[in-house]
């Protein structure tokens, strides 16, 4: 579908303009997509990247600082995250030995398998989704990156 198609206006100021909408356009429609990927494993999108988080530090467990500092998609919205994380029996949580104010979380034995599966469910539909080959990504890996280095 054309960008105009997909969000109704046919008009835009110019290239940079179009470019712009393009990609706000396209996370949006690609976290959609993800999402109902996800909601078939009974996960959310910011459920799993904290899951992912936890996964890449495990065994070592993390404070809801270190997890919301990690977070792609920053959000104030960690400890409701991990509560309901918590209740499925995905991670563990406890207070910490060294700082009786924080609360180390680390994922549990159920929780890195249901992440295992989350992972195989979104590689076969991010390389469907995407349809990119390893240059074309790498190359759309190096403009977003320029992108976000404008803003330093």
């Amino acid at each position: 579908m054309k960008l105009e198609e997909a969000i109704s206006n046919p008009r835009f100021n110019n290239e940079i303009h179009k470019a712009t909408i393009n990609l706000l356009s396209t996370a949006h429609w690609l976290k959609t997509k993800m999402s109902n990927y996800l909601k078939n494993l009974d996960l959310t999108t910011e459920q799993y990247n904290i899951m992912r988080i936890l996964k890449g530090k495990h065994p070592v467990k993390m404070c809801v600082k270190d997890l919301s500092f990690r977070m792609y998609k920053k959000s104030s919205n960690v400890p409701r995250i991990l509560d309901r994380l918590e209740r499925k029996g995905l991670i563990d949580r406890n207070q910490s030995a060294e700082d009786k104010r924080e609360t180390e979380t680390i994922l549990t034995k159920k929780g890195i398998l249901h992440l295992h599966m989350a992972n195989e469910q979104v590689k076969i539909n991010e390389e469907k989704l995407m349809n990119l080959d390893e240059e074309t990504a790498r190359k759309l890996n190096v403009m977003l990156k320029n992108l976000r280095n404008l803003e330093e």
